[in-house]
C-alpha cells in the first residue's frame, strides 16, 4: 500500500491567526509529506508494505515506526481543528472530563502544562484508556499512545516546526491559541462506543 498526504479539511489560511497559512504550508505540505514519502521508501520490499499505519505503529521500531507514527500523528492532529472551533466539549466527553478533572478549566490547565513542559520535541495527548478512563500523557519525538493500547482523542504537536514561524520559541502562547480552534465534535467522535 502506498501512503499519500491527506488533504487538510479546511483552507490553508483558515486557522489564522492561531496557525498561519505559512506554517501550514511548511508543517503539512513539507514536514507531514516528508514523513509519508520516507515511509513509502522504507517499507518498499518489506512485510510492512501491506500494513496500515496503526499496525506499523504497534509493531515496528526505528525509522519505520518513526515515520509511520509521525504520518499518523500529523493526520490526526490536523483533523482536530476547525476555523469554527473553540469553546468546550459537551455530552459524554464533557462528562468524562468533569469526572476526571472536576471541570473543563482544570483539564485545560493540566493539558496545557503537559504540552508546555514536555522537554524537547513530541506530543501531548488526551487518551481514553483501556478501562474507559481519560488520561493526559506526554510522548517524546514520534511517540504514539496506540502502542500502549490507548484510544487517542486529542493531541497537541509541540515540535518547534508546529509554531516557530508564528510565535518563535513561545510554545505556551501557541498552546493557548490552539484551544480556540479545537473541533470538539471531532474529538468526541473519537471516543469508543460502548
Amino acid at each position: 500500500m502506498k501512503f499519500e498526504l491527506p488533504p487538510l479539511p479546511y483552507a490553508m489560511d483558515a486557522l489564522q491567526p492561531v496557525i498561519s497559512g505559512q506554517t501550514l504550508e511548511f508543517h503539512h505540505g513539507k514536514h507531514h509529506l516528508a514523513y509519508i514519502n520516507k515511509l513509502n521508501e522504507l517499507i518498499e520490499g518489506t512485510h510492512f508494505k501491506g500494513e496500515t499505519l496503526e499496525e506499523m505503529i504497534k509493531s515496528a521500531d526505528g525509522a519505520i515506526f518513526n515515520n509511520a507514527s509521525q504520518a499518523w500523528n500529523h493526520t490526526f492532529y490536523f483533523a482536530t481543528f476547525s476555523p469554527k472551533g473553540g469553546g468546550e466539549p459537551s455530552g459524554a466527553l464533557a462528562e468524562a472530563i468533569n469526572k476526571k478533572w472536576g471541570n473543563f478549566e482544570n483539564f485545560r490547565q493540566e493539558f496545557s502544562d503537559a504540552a508546555v513542559s514536555l522537554f524537547g520535541s513530541g506530543w501531548a495527548w488526551l487518551v481514553e484508556t483501556k478501562d474507559r478512563g481519560l488520561e493526559i500523557i506526554k510522548e517524546s519525538n514520534a511517540g504514539n499512545p496506540l502502542r500502549e493500547g490507548h484510544t487517542p482523542l486529542l493531541t497537541f504537536d509541540v515540535w518547534e516546526h508546529a509554531y516557530y514561524l508564528d510565535v518563535q520559541n513561545r510554545r505556551a502562547d501557541h498552546i493557548k491559541g490552539l484551544w480556540n480552534i479545537i473541533d470538539w465534535n471531532v474529538v468526541a467522535g473519537r471516543m469508543r462506543k460502548y
